[in-house]
């Protein structure tokens, strides 16, 4: 009987320090005048995310619309203490004006796990600038006007696709998932991913298995970004290595066939061949296979999803505002006429209701709902007398920030006009963050809104989108998901005019 009570002290005991343990780092944010919601062993403020309530983007909008006057809330991942960012200001200072204090996103990365984690988005500060700089001349206007004629090509592909479905109600996400990925295997591996062509594309399959929602995708995002300590331990048995063996393969094996064959492309493949001939070592940073397929899983994962997510999400809003697809199908019809009938570099570039289109769709649906940076140093935050000690990570609602009526009147509303000259000068820059801003925003960001508008033009200069039986018009968002993916799919009914 005593033994069994020294026991249950024992575990109370335990109990007890563990409490205290945890809650003792929960001051940091009080001691400094910041208000958040209360925070509770032993996960802080992040329950509601791991049970699957929320996705990091609608919590933090659950925040900011619960906090409307204040510039800075705090919260706890697990005893971490995040400073979410509200004040369009101090974002601008954060991503700009004191950019070099913020220059690390704060990712988390776990190479045993994950190790083509190791890309572009992800890197800390030093491998960045070494890639940022070999990895732009592909992203130039330059360098996408010569190789326009290969999106135009996939989209011709997605016509001859399109014919054998008139009159049918097509899931718009895997249309624009086949379009996203028949460019990407051209423009940055030089293969053909026949994705519209092949039921069972080897590429299409790829992407189909990256992003769908399974315990295991939704462990790596929600241990890896919430538990980093548990995630560490037990990662392994998330690992994705279908994915990565398929990328480093291909990677391996094409970079070796071109050199073998002196072939040059002048793509994204003879970039990193390029790279990769430079030595070891460049800027003392180590060049290896998984390095360079990393940024190759960076450029499938950003140009896949960015314009499956937005072409799709943009043919839904104009099934919806069928005023707004006929006014931007007459600026088509319009353009192309001067071209005979060709999508053309300059005709894409010449349509600026079709940019507005774009903008106001991302405004909408961003890809990402929310952004990650941590300070390099002690900070103190403008205007606030905030300080901060170094390695403090920030969040961004940007999501929350695009439906913000302050910003945007009648959010819930489609209306491209809000990006009019007129309207862009009369409103804060930080008011719209879809692609990201300052050195590390999103470095395809040209690419990809080409990729999306030759896509719908091409779609709406010969066909009309329309809602349906099976259009889920609440438009409700996977809560699981990281990204902004809607629960029941976008099905529209398509029609040859």
């Amino acid at each position: 009987m005593g033994v069994s009570v020294e026991i249950l002290l024992a575990i109370v005991a335990v109990i007890v320090l563990l409490y205290y343990y945890f809650a003792s780092a929960y001051n940091f944010w009080s001691s400094r005048g910041i208000k958040g919601p209360k925070p509770s062993p032993p996960l802080g403020n992040i329950a509601e995310i791991l049970m699957g309530k929320h996705n990091p983007g609608t919590y933090l909008q659950m925040l900011y619309n619960e906090y409307p006057d204040e510039p800075i809330v705090g919260i706890y991942r697990v005893r971490e203490p995040i400073a979410c960012i509200n004040d369009l200001d101090l974002i601008k200072d954060v991503l700009i004006k004191d950019f070099s204090k913020f220059v690390d996103r704060g990712t988390e990365m776990y190479e045993n796990h994950e190790p083509l984690s190791i890309n572009i988005f992800n890197l800390e500060p030093k491998r960045w600038r070494m890639l940022r700089t070999k990895l732009s001349p592909i992203f130039t206007s330059g360098k996408l006007r010569d190789m326009f004629h290969l999106i135009v090509n996939c989209s011709e592909s997605m016509g001859k696709y399109l014919e054998k479905h008139d009159n049918e109600v097509i899931d718009i996400r895997e249309l624009s998932a086949k379009f996203a990925t028949d460019v990407i295997g051209v423009y940055a591996f030089g293969l053909k991913a026949n994705a519209l062509e092949d039921e069972n594309s080897l590429f299409r399959q790829i992407g189909r298995h990256m992003f769908e929602v399974k315990w295991t995708t939704a462990g790596r995002n929600l241990l890896g970004t919430f538990l980093p300590t548990i995630y560490r331990m037990i990662g392994y048995i998330m690992r994705d290595d279908k994915t990565h063996d398929f990328l480093i393969n291909v990677t391996k094996e094409t970079l070796e066939y071109r050199q073998k064959n002196n072939i040059v492309r002048n793509d994204f493949i003879d970039l990193l061949l390029g790279i990769k001939n430079q030595g070891k070592m460049i800027d003392d940073v180590e060049i290896t296979d998984n390095l360079l397929a990393a940024q190759l899983l960076i450029f499938f994962v950003g140009g896949f999803e960015t314009t499956s997510s937005t072409m799709s999400h943009t043919l839904y809003e104009l099934a919806i505002n069928q005023h707004c697809q006929d006014r931007l199908r007459q600026e088509i019809t319009e353009q192309l006429e001067k071209t005979n009938g060709q999508i053309t570099y300059d005709s894409i570039k010449e349509m600026k209701y079709l940019n507005q289109v774009y903008h106001e769709s991302l405004r909408k649906h961003p890809a990402l709902m929310m952004f990650t940076r941590r300070c390099t140093e002690p900070y103190t935050f403008a205007r606030t007398n905030v300080s901060v000690p170094a390695n403090t990570k920030v969040w961004i609602p940007l999501y929350a920030i695009q439906w913000d009526p302050k910003y945007w009147p009648n959010p819930e509303v489609f209306d491209p006009e809000r990006f009019s000259e007129e309207n862009i000068k009369n409103r804060h820059p930080m008011a719209f963050l879809a692609l990201g801003d300052g050195p590390r925003n999103c470095i395809g960001a040209r690419f990809g809104a080409y990729q999306v508008k030759v896509g719908i033009t091409k779609l709406l200069s010969e066909y009309k989108v329309e809602v349906c039986e099976k259009t889920d018009l609440t438009h409700e968002l996977n809560r699981r998901g990281f990204l902004l993916v809607p629960k029941n799919g976008i099905h529209l009914r398509v029609k040859k005019i």
